[in-house]
């Protein structure tokens, strides 16, 4: 798989399209995604504001995704939890980033090295057009090296 084809499926999956999430940019090195959602009659709730399933939805599987391919073949990657805090009602158009940094990379290998399992955290916001900060979302994840494959053979 190559960035822009993810990309590309991830834009036409059908729970996105449903909800007007468009992934606008996946780096070439696997280590960020930004994604949008404009405010649509779909994807709104009762009071025309952001339906909050469709914030979370917007930045769901990314971290994984990022994950899965930093990592290689040689790792397990799941989703384990999340939590979403909305700070204000997301009104037009609203953005997100989701980042793996080298530091990221380094604890995950550094624990999944002798057998154990990592259980890494990530922080990302969703802003509105302004830069304002519509809701802040906390992911778990799990990562753990597949069995019989020995980091220090490598």
């Amino acid at each position: 798989m190559n960035p822009r084809l993810l990309r590309w499926l991830l834009n036409i999956y059908p729970p996105y399209l449903g909800a007007g999430v468009r992934v606008t940019h996946v780096a070439a090195d696997w280590r960020r995604i930004d994604v949008e959602m404009p405010l649509r009659f779909f994807n709104r709730n009762y009071v025309g504001t952001h339906f909050g399933g469709s914030l979370y939805s917007m930045v769901d599987p990314h971290a994984m995704l990022l994950l899965i391919q930093c990592l290689g073949r040689d790792y397990i990657v799941w989703d384990r939890a999340a939590t979403i805090d909305f700070v204000k009602p997301g009104r037009g158009t609203v953005k997100a980033r989701i980042e793996i940094d080298d530091a990221m990379l380094d604890d995950i290998r550094q624990h999944t090295d002798a057998g154990d399992r990592s259980l890494p955290e990530l922080r990302l916001s969703i802003r509105d057009a302004e830069g304002q900060v519509v809701a802040n979302v906390t992911k778990r994840l799990y990562v753990k090296r597949k069995a019989g494959q020995d980091r220090t053979a490598d």
